[in-house]
């Protein structure tokens, strides 16, 4: 249980602790209103990675909570994952399109 290893669960309950060995390009989508997954998480990891010079984007859906619902946000979801991956995720020698 947490209360039992405070420290342990902190290490592990905080990813941004981790940052400075992450060097992956990463993209945080998330919907302001999330309970599930809290936006404040990927606004951490954002801040620690664009701090350390590593290419990231945070986008925060107004109003959204955990399943993006709005249609104009699905496609823009849909729309900006494959932009991310096909600059990031393409495979070695092929140019981007």
């Amino acid at each position: 249980p947490p209360w039992k290893a405070q420290d342990l669960w902190i290490k592990i309950s905080y990813p941004f602790f981790h940052a400075d060995k992450i060097r992956t390009p990463t993209l945080f989508m998330g919907g302001e209103r999330d309970f599930n997954v809290p936006i404040a998480g990927g606004e951490q990891m954002y801040q620690a990675l664009k701090s350390r010079g590593i290419d990231t984007q945070l986008v925060v859906y107004p109003g959204q909570f955990h399943g993006i619902t709005t249609p104009s946000y699905v496609r823009d979801r849909m729309e900006r994952r494959l932009a991310w991956y096909n600059k990031y995720l393409k495979p070695a020698g092929e140019p981007p399109s």
